[in-house]
Formats: structure tokens, C-alpha cells, sequence
């Protein structure tokens, strides 16, 4: 069976992600890599991590990303829907991240390339056995009838559900100190950028890498 990693939360925490990817023994060209979202705020080096996630993706290698609210709020934030949302979660250290030696207005502070990494970002990524996704799931709803924001946003309602999503669930957005693992999910957001460290799961061995 083909072996699947999925990373959490990075969050600017670009020093763990680079220490974390040095330990994962994944083939690129042969098994799937899975980032859940949330890629920057709060941490020091966003436009690190989203240069280095781009950089990875290149070349046929078979990574996957999916949104998390975070990039959704900067989304908001650059189109002038919401600012105050991503200023208040974060989204000062993004900015700051992005004006080191830029020598640019606002308007220009995200390179293009980044933007399209953004608009391309998923909403969840699905396999015979996983469901990927930020936030997670509402119980009692069927996947292709997901509402986005509760995928994306979502917490005690899908966290403590014994729900049979039929799938076996793999999320981010609520941090625990360790990997939660029920029948039903598996939460990797072990809080990096809170000073505790990022994880990523190794499917179906279910062997966990920290960092």
C-alpha cells in the first residue's frame, strides 16, 4: 500500500519544517506528501516556508496543499473583505516576513507566484482509506455536501464526534501537545509555533516524526 505523510500546522515556523522534512524518508516521485494548511502567521518566516513549499512541489514531486483559515484570512486581508480578521491572528508577522529587504509598497508585497500558490491551495484531498482537511468535518453531513467554512474552521463539534465519516479523518487547526488519535481522526497540529513541536504522520504505518 502506497505510503502517505501529512504534515501540520507550520505556521512560520520555517527552522522546524526544514528540520522535520530532513527526517521524513518520503520518495516524492512515488508517495504523496500532504500539508494541511496554515502555512503562515503567528511564526517568524512565512515567506520562507511558502518559498520552500513551492520550491518542493517542483519538478513532478507529488506534494498536496490544502488551505487553512489562516491563508484564507490573508486572502480576505489582500482583497479588502476582512483586514481586521488577519491582522488580529497572526497576519503582523506575515506582513513583516514579506517586507524584509522588499524595498515595496503593500500593494506589491506578495510575489505573484505566492498569490498563485494561494489561489490554488485545496479545500481537502481524499484517498481510498483518508480524508485530508484543515479544519474538519461536520457530523451527519456527507463529504461533497461540506459547507468550506466548517472545513476550514470547524472544532469541538467535529473534534468530539464519534461520527463514522466512513474515512478515517487527518486534520489540523486545534492544537494538542501530542497527535490526537481516535478511530474516527487523527488531529497533527501539535502547536509548533506555541514553542511545542511540528509533527507529521506516516499512513498506514501511523509512525509519527517531530520536531
Amino acid at each position: 500500500m502506497e505510503r502517505i505523510f501529512a504534515v501540520g500546522d507550520i505556521h512560520g515556523c520555517f527552522d522546524k519544517l526544514v528540520s522535520l522534512m530532513g527526517i521524513i524518508d518520503v520518495d516524492l516521485k512515488e508517495e504523496t506528501l500532504v500539508f494541511i494548511g496554515d502555512y503562515i502567521d503567528r511564526g517568524p518566516q512565512s515567506k520562507e516556508v511558502v518559498d520552500y513549499l513551492i520550491d518542493l512541489a517542483e519538478g513532478g514531486n507529488r506534494v498536496v496543499f490544502l488551505k487553512g483559515n489562516h491563508e484564507l484570512m490573508l486572502q480576505n486581508y489582500l482583497s479588502g473583505e476582512d483586514k481586521l480578521s488577519f491582522l488580529y491572528n497572526g497576519g503582523e508577522a506575515t506582513l513583516s516576513s514579506y517586507m524584509k529587504g522588499a524595498g515595496r509598497g503593500e500593494a506589491n508585497l506578495i510575489p505573484p507566484r505566492h498569490l498563485e500558490f494561494f489561489d490554488k491551495l485545496r479545500i481537502y484531498f481524499e484517498t481510498d482509506l483518508y480524508v485530508f482537511v484543515h479544519g474538519g468535518l461536520k457530523p451527519n453531513v456527507s463529504l461533497e455536501h461540506q459547507d468550506e467554512w466548517d472545513m476550514l474552521w470547524i472544532r469541538d463539534e467535529f473534534i468530539y464526534s464519534d461520527f463514522d465519516f466512513c474515512k478515517r479523518v487527518i486534520f489540523g487547526h486545534t492544537p494538542f501537545r501530542q497527535p490526537l488519535i481516535l478511530d474516527n481522526k487523527i488531529g497533527i497540529d501539535t502547536g509548533a509555533v506555541y514553542g511545542n513541536k511540528l509533527t507529521c504522520v506516516e499512513l498506514p504505518a501511523m509512525k509519527f516524526f517531530s520536531v
